[in-house]
């Protein structure tokens, strides 16, 4: 039988108030607390703290707090990621992120969906995957809906809503971002 944290992962329908994933979530939280108040500079401990919330990040991931997750564990960095203050990632599917991507403050990675479905909603929620590949950079207060694929190279202007797929080496800018030209051509 499948678990509710397969399907979440899986972009199924799930129950969020499944036990395990509340615990998984908790534990976050409790990371969270840890990184954002308590060691709220970034020291050793803050890097320890880091690497335990978010196991599968390449070298120099650098998170400024406050940084806020769902579970950290859904989230995937290659080398040299950098996520100025203020960052939500909502985890419920996997967040992969390419080598040298670069995260304005305020930020905002939403896997999480719900149904239409007025009754539906009440008890289940689903989520997409985010895919931000390498080289790019994220302006500030951007907020990048479920199942979007950001393209190598590409710069998403300040204060735009991702609603579609943007293609390798594109600016794309507003709300709903739209590519406004192509980039390194």
């Amino acid at each position: 039988m499948t678990t509710e944290k397969e399907k979440m992962i899986a972009g199924e329908y799930y129950l969020a108030g499944d036990a395990t994933l509340v615990k998984d979530r908790r534990r976050a939280k409790n990371l969270l607390h840890r990184l954002n108040v308590t060691e709220y500079r970034i020291t050793k401990k803050a890097r320890e703290i880091i690497k335990e919330l978010i196991p599968n990040a390449g070298a120099n991931l650098y998170i400024e707090p406050p940084f806020h997750c769902d579970y950290g564990y859904n989230i995937s960095c290659g080398e040299n990621v950098y996520f100025n203050v203020n960052c939500v990632v909502l985890d419920c599917a996997p967040v992969i992120i390419g080598s040298n991507v670069f995260f304005a403050p305020g930020v905002q990675l939403y896997t999480a969906t719900h149904p239409l479905e007025a009754e539906l909603r009440k008890t289940l929620e689903s989520a997409l995957p985010i895919t931000i590949s390498d080289d790019c950079w994220i302006g500030g207060n951007t907020v990048i809906c479920p199942g979007i694929t950001i393209g190598k190279g590409c710069v998403i202007g300040a204060g735009s809503v991702v609603t579609k797929d943007v293609p390798d080496n594109s600016l794309a800018v507003g709300n709903p971002a739209k590519v406004i030209r192509k980039l390194n051509q």
